[in-house]
């Protein structure tokens, strides 16, 4: 945690991650562009926030972009904030912006990525590749951090059926795309059904904006860290092929606290309390 400490110290690291916050997947050229910084300065700031695991890099043919990457943030929030106290840090949180009556318009509910949108989060786990699988596979751990069970033999094309808090979501396009035990596992996502829109609240227009998105894509990409023996680097990413997607900017702040469980539940065999 030293080296995320000590690269949120500085403000104008601060400012690149507020504004990859703002727009998520910028290139080096679009994140110089309005800063009193030369190239060079904002490329050494960006392998500090990189190299804390503050912001993610992706390479898009010639491009590299980068992504804001929130799991350092979520371990301290969990190291130091127990779920009553988020609670109360949120209401202050609340209070004071209300009484400070700011003009300016709030931050949007959820980050809109580039198009094509895409969610990119790493986060290093002390466990195996093996067991990590595992985690993401089985039902056993599945419903601990995810409430959600998963019925397939995963193997490349067949379907898979989502159940999640005792619904059931079927679907012909739910299926598994690549499955490599221990390093990459790759499907559709669900989809939005009435059942399950009804379950986790989501009214009948936001509904309809996610029905007429094409289908979403996650892939886990799991690395195990050179001569560390325990420790592994698992990358999730989430792509919708749609402008300014929807689903993809509601599950910007899904994964998060997620994986952030998932990560709690194999480094301590007890999930973080919801």
């Amino acid at each position: 945690m030293d080296d995320v400490f000590k690269a949120l110290a500085d403000p104008s690291r601060r400012d690149l991650l507020d504004r990859l916050n703002t727009r998520d997947g910028q290139t080096l050229g679009e994140l110089c562009s309005g800063l009193a910084m030369t190239r060079q300065s904002v490329s050494k700031h960006l392998a500090i926030l990189e190299g804390a695991n503050l912001v993610t890099t992706v390479w898009h043919g010639r491009e590299k972009r980068h992504y804001l990457n929130a799991a350092p943030i979520n371990a301290i929030a969990d190291r130091w904030l127990r779920s009553f106290d988020r609670r109360r840090v949120q209401a202050l949180a609340d209070l004071k912006a209300a009484l400070e009556a700011r003009e300016e318009p709030p931050m949007p509910s959820f980050p809109v990525p580039d198009h094509p949108s895409r969610f990119v989060y790493r986060t290093v786990i002390r466990t195996t590749p093996d067991k990590l699988w595992q985690a993401l596979t089985t039902t056993e751990f599945t419903r601990q951090y995810w409430d959600m069970e998963f019925i397939t033999d995963w193997q490349p094309g067949s379907p898979m059926i989502w159940i999640y808090n005792g619904t059931r979501i079927e679907d012909p396009e739910q299926k598994v795309l690549e499955a490599d035990p221990g390093k990459r596992l790759t499907f559709t996502w669900h989809g939005v059904t009435p059942e399950f829109s009804e379950v986790v609240g989501v009214d009948a227009e936001t509904r309809a904006t996610l029905v007429a998105e094409p289908r979403s894509v996650v892939t886990f990409d799991i690395q195990p860290l050179d001569g560390s023996g325990d420790l592994v680097q698992l990358t999730v990413t989430h792509t919708c092929e749609a402008p300014d997607s929807t689903l993809i900017g509601m599950v910007t702040e899904g994964w998060p606290p997620l994986l952030s469980n998932l990560k709690t539940l194999l480094e301590t065999g007890v999930p973080f309390p919801a």
